[in-house]
């Protein structure tokens, strides 16, 4: 006795899967929830290398409006640097390959702080991206997980820098550089009409650049804002969650949150699948 707001498949990169499991998939949530109401169909593209006109095709047959195709930078050398398997190339041609297939509401996501990038490089990034014209735009504060390979690639280009003249940049000084490309990111935001709509925080982002509290904030043109963004966020409606990791969240009447998270681990995930159905009933029987 629920009706369905939203529907958003990813972060991830959902586009990993083939033509035929994306289809398998969207027809299997149109088949087992009630989306004959309004609602918003988001799945998260992201990858450039990973999208091709039959994927897209399919997405926007089953009624996918809106999808997201990430660049994260346009510089070529960042790319390689972080190990992105993906070309600045391949973000236009996948662009506009998801233009021509007919999607008219396309967010792209930016990372400011990437290693080596300055503003300059982040003003070509905006430039290159204006030509595109993407309907949203999300300008994220890079955020390093200790684990992650690019730990070890900052790691090592601060050795390589530590013994020259300018040295590497310090904390304080990576955080300076950041704010003002923040500042350019909402200029640029500004002059060409999009509205800022959403922002969340993140901890242990580059430059510990985290006490304005605007790391990442979503920019969109009037009528393009993602629903699903600003519903987490705000934190007014319940989420049932599907996945390896997902988190469920069910509304409380005191306006607090309940959460029911599924195991992390893939294989376990596929095995313990029914236990992590039957939390969901649990959680959501309860009054």
């Amino acid at each position: 006795n629920k009706n369905v707001t939203s529907i958003y498949v990813g972060g991830g990169t959902p586009t990993t899967l083939t033509a035929m499991q994306l289809d398998r998939l969207i027809g299997c949530i149109k088949e087992n929830f009630p989306m004959e109401l309004g609602y918003e169909f988001t799945i998260e593209a992201g990858r450039p290398d990973s999208i091709t006109r039959e994927k897209l095709e399919v997405m926007y047959n089953h009624g996918v409006r809106r999808i997201s195709v990430n660049p994260q930078t346009m510089q070529q050398k960042t790319l390689d640097l972080i190990g992105r398997k993906h070309t600045v190339e391949q973000t236009i041609e996948a662009f506009k390959l998801a233009r021509q297939v007919g999607f008219d509401n396309i967010n792209m996501d930016l990372i400011i702080g990437l290693p080596g990038e300055n503003e300059d490089d982040f003003r070509d990034t905006l430039h290159r991206i204006k030509e595109l014209n993407p309907d949203s735009l999300t300008i994220h504060s890079l955020v390093v997980k200790r684990a992650s390979r690019l730990r070890s690639v900052l790691d090592e280009e601060e050795k390589k820098n530590s013994g020259k003249a300018d040295g590497i940049l310090s904390e304080n000084d990576k955080a300076a550089v950041m704010e003002k490309m923040l500042d350019i990111g909402q200029k640029f935001a500004k002059s060409e009409g999009y509205e800022p709509y959403y922002m969340y925080r993140q901890k242990n982002s580059a430059g510990h650049f985290g006490s304005s509290g605007q790391e990442n904030i979503g920019y969109a043109r009037k009528g393009k804002e993602c629903i699903y963004n600003i519903l987490i966020m705000e934190e007014k409606q319940g989420i049932l969650a599907a996945g390896a990791g997902a988190s469920t969240k069910k509304m409380l009447a005191d306006e607090k949150v309940k959460r029911c998270e599924n195991v992390k681990d893939i294989t376990s995930y596929i095995s313990r699948v029914d236990e992590m159905i039957e939390r969901k009933r649990q959680l959501f029987s309860e009054e």
